[in-house]
């Protein structure tokens, strides 16, 4: 029996558990700076609705990603419904698509840290070391990065169990925070700020729904990590539902909320325009403190739920022998993909020394390949339910043809957005360098795979033409 089928990993994700790896990977740091500009682009209205919007978007394909967990709860999650339904290179390129942009979530948060850490102590700068993209880098604060990047991969080494408990405290902190925000637009709210309701026209609209499927992946850890849930098979889709759909509320409660504390011009203008407005509701900077350590439980909720995610489907993709075996190795004691983890928590450790630039351009670069991804895992349903009509479907969406096609149509729509002339199109040259250059690694691989068909048994298949070579 292969690791794959049996004892590789120790389940220890309860339902709380889940919701907390779902829910928190999504809900990062970007809605304690971004907020302002959402509400300058489109009002309070009108950004609210975009994320309505976005969270249907991604809704419908975590409707898909429900189907298929549940049919197939195994670490990897995209890799092996894409590899299943379409065989071995369609299975490389959605894989190789999501690795991407988990990666730059995980860089992300490792410069987002000490960025946020700024905000609190504003004298800690010393030690400049270089400029990277007309942006200074110190000693003392890449190393807040560093360290935070060196505690997380320890706390993912040494197993699943910590990781999560680590995730859980955090989440309910996160959650805690979001209800004192709420409560504060009751508070110390004005209804005249949230005027103007709607601004930009569509192209402000536009404007916030692009940011969503950066704001909202996350969900799809939970397939990632579906060998280590110790749920039904059910419960695990309707779980991901479940956390999607929170983190729509919580960005329409964070919309609303800021929206009510200051004029939008004035949030617009803020570092953080999240805190501001907090600190404004409640009229005591003691709560804007609260709210950017919130911030930092978001950030690190959303950097622990992605290393997860990420070494898990590169553990898969070595397992069925698209990357290097050493990638599968699985610690005998601690039962977690170790050489994964510290492959993932080395990028991160260095990101910070790139400054803050370099990371806003592979985070850009990570989104387009998040929704590419996407778009793959809906085709993916698609041909699954007219390939294989019995195939075991503990969790079975209603009406499923007609989410499938709407979870493509969207995802296509949302991916077309990135292109040169478009409202999200990837900056010239620095993202699509960036993107350029990873998929020619990935090229490099695609042509070393052997071509295995797909079906039930392509992993079988696969691992076994790999072996031949």
């Amino acid at each position: 029996m292969s690791d794959r089928e049996g004892t590789a990993f120790i389940k220890a994700l309860g339902r709380w558990d889940t919701i907390a790896v779902g829910f928190g990977a999504m809900i990062g740091f970007g809605w304690v700076v971004l907020v302002g500009g959402w509400l300058e682009d489109a009002g309070t209205l009108g950004a609210a609705l975009a994320f309505v919007a976005g969270g249907l978007v991604m809704t419908l394909v975590g409707l898909a990603y429900a189907e298929l967990v549940a049919a197939m709860p195994r670490a990897g999650g995209e890799h092996n419904y894409a590899l299943r339904a379409m065989g071995s290179r369609p299975a490389f390129v959605t894989s190789w698509a999501i690795v991407l942009g988990y990666v730059s979530v995980v860089a992300f948060e490792a410069v987002a840290l000490p960025q946020t850490v700024l905000y609190l102590a504003p004298d800690m700068l010393a030690g400049r070391l270089w400029s990277v993209a007309g942006y200074d880098v110190y000693a003392t604060w890449a190393l807040v990065g560093v360290v935070g990047a060196v505690l997380i991969t320890a706390i993912n080494y040494i197993g699943i169990r910590p990781a999560s408990v680590a995730q859980t405290i955090a989440v309910a902190f996160l959650l805690f925070v979001g209800l004192v925000l709420l409560t504060g637009m009751f508070v110390g709210g004005e209804a005249h700020h949230f005027e103007p309701w709607f601004a930009g026209g569509l192209a402000g609209f536009v404007s916030v729904l692009v940011a969503t499927p950066f704001l909202f992946v996350g969900f799809d850890v939970i397939p990632q990590s579906a060998e280590e849930i110790d749920l039904p098979h059910r419960q695990v889709g309707k779980l991901l539902v479940v956390s999607v759909l929170m983190a729509t509320a919580f960005y329409v409660v964070v919309v609303l909320s800021v929206s009510s504390a200051l004029p939008h011009g004035e949030l617009a203008a803020a570092e953080l325009a999240a805190a501001d407005g907090m600190t404004a509701l409640w009229d005591t900077p003691v709560m804007g403190t609260l709210l950017i350590l919130g911030g930092i439980a978001g950030i690190l909720t959303s950097w622990n739920g992605f290393l997860i995610g990420a070494s898990r489907i590169i553990y898969a993709m070595a397992e069925s022998g698209m990357l290097p075996r050493w990638f599968a190795y699985v610690h005998p004691r601690y039962r977690t993909p170790t050489h994964a983890i510290l492959v993932i928590g080395g990028l991160s450790v260095i990101a910070p020394l790139f400054g803050r630039q370099m990371l806003v351009w592979l985070v850009d670069a990570g989104g387009i390949n998040i929704v590419v991804a996407f778009l793959l895992v809906s085709l993916s349903f698609l041909v699954l339910r007219r390939r294989e009509p019995d195939m075991p479907r503990p969790f079975r969406v209603p009406a499923g043809p007609v989410v499938g096609w709407a979870a493509v149509v969207l995802s296509l729509g949302l991916a077309v957005l990135y292109l040169p002339g478009m409202p999200a199109a990837l900056a010239w040259p620095a993202e699509w360098t960036i993107v350029g250059i990873w998929w020619i690694v990935g090229l490099w691989f695609v042509l070393r795979l052997p071509r295995v068909g797909a079906g039930p048994q392509a992993e079988e298949r696969l691992m076994e033409a790999t072996a031949r070579r």
